[in-house]
């Protein structure tokens, strides 16, 4: 997991199996941030993004953590998450961009919503009677109230702030695979910024994408080597642009998904666990491998250079 700082370019947090590791320095050096933290592995990273040194952070077994000054010191956030239990994990938070003390959190006991900045959560599961397993969250940014949770079986959506929740499967889940609940396996959802109707769904079983609202969905890119994709990321600054990244690396596509290049000039390992885009400069951008640590390409994927190594942290 990467969570890059809004306005500083050489701050960035990496999630390990182990340990938080902040860099000050654009990866030159790294700092176990994960004192005074339980030992639960951490499993998303947020950034508040209009005070940038308030850090959430949500792991496996233990809830959310917080802190208010850059992760030297953290508080247990508990309060109505007492179903997210040891066997729980927190997947992903979501900001509300029109309040950032609203923030939505995907479990694997559902979908929980905070208002005053983690110091109590209430869940927010009704409509979604089939499935517990939320896995991600996609907030359509032109109107908040309007979002997207990918789930152990399919996608639903709620159109008043997670109050209620519909499906939202017509096209993306076959009727014989939503009898076995967990078989697609929604990975990540996000919302085109350019155009807020259309939707893209990453799964274990291919990439979907949406050009009404969810209405009906469409599978695309058969064409990748590998249909297991585990992140996905829009471009901000160039429409119809994305990125996912599985088991055979990074793959790009400037056409909304009709047509894919390969993006690993660089890469010493393919099976890319993250991705993130800078949000200061949108050339730049960071992948998390699964066994060769931490790239950085500064030519919007072109080309990757592998960073310091986190555990030469100091």
């Amino acid at each position: 997991m990467i969570a890059l700082h809004p306005a500083n370019p050489n701050i960035l947090y990496v999630a390990t199996n182990d340990y938080i590791y902040k860099t000050r320095d654009g990866g030159e050096s790294w700092e176990n941030l994960s004192k005074g933290m339980s030992h639960s592995r951490v499993i998303a990273l947020a950034l508040d993004p209009v005070y940038p040194a308030t850090v959430y952070a949500g792991t496996k077994g233990d809830a959310v953590f917080k802190s208010y000054d850059g992760g030297q010191r953290w508080v247990s956030l508990r309060a109505g998450l007492e179903d997210v239990t040891i066997t729980s994990v927190v997947n992903q938070f979501v900001f509300d961009p029109q309040d950032n003390n609203r923030i939505v959190a995907a479990t694997t006991m559902g979908v929980f919503e905070t208002q005053n900045g983690g110091e109590q959560w209430q869940k927010r599961m009704e409509g979604m009677k089939e499935v517990l397993m939320v896995v991600t969250l996609g907030l359509d940014p032109t109107r908040p109230s309007i979002m997207y949770a990918g789930t152990s079986g399919g996608v639903y959506k709620t159109e008043d702030g997670g109050q209620h929740w519909e499906k939202a499967n017509n096209g993306l889940v076959p009727p014989d695979v939503l009898k076995s609940s967990r078989a697609l396996g929604v990975t990540v959802v996000q919302v085109d910024p350019f155009a807020p109707d259309t939707i893209y769904a990453a799964t274990l079983a291919g990439l979907y994408k949406s050009a009404d609202a969810a209405q009906s969905w469409t599978r695309i890119a058969q064409a990748l080597p590998d249909q297991m994709i585990s992140a996905m990321a829009l471009d901000r600054a160039r429409p119809d642009t994305l990125y996912v990244a599985g088991r055979e690396g990074v793959h790009g596509s400037t056409d909304g998904g009709v047509t894919w290049r390969a993006l690993n000039k660089g890469l010493a390992t393919l099976n890319i666990r993250s991705l993130a885009q800078s949000q200061i400069d949108p050339k730049v951008w960071y992948v998390g491998t699964n066994g060769s640590g931490l790239y950085r390409s500064k030519d919007g994927g072109d080309t990757w250079e592998s960073m310091p190594p986190v555990r030469d942290a100091k």
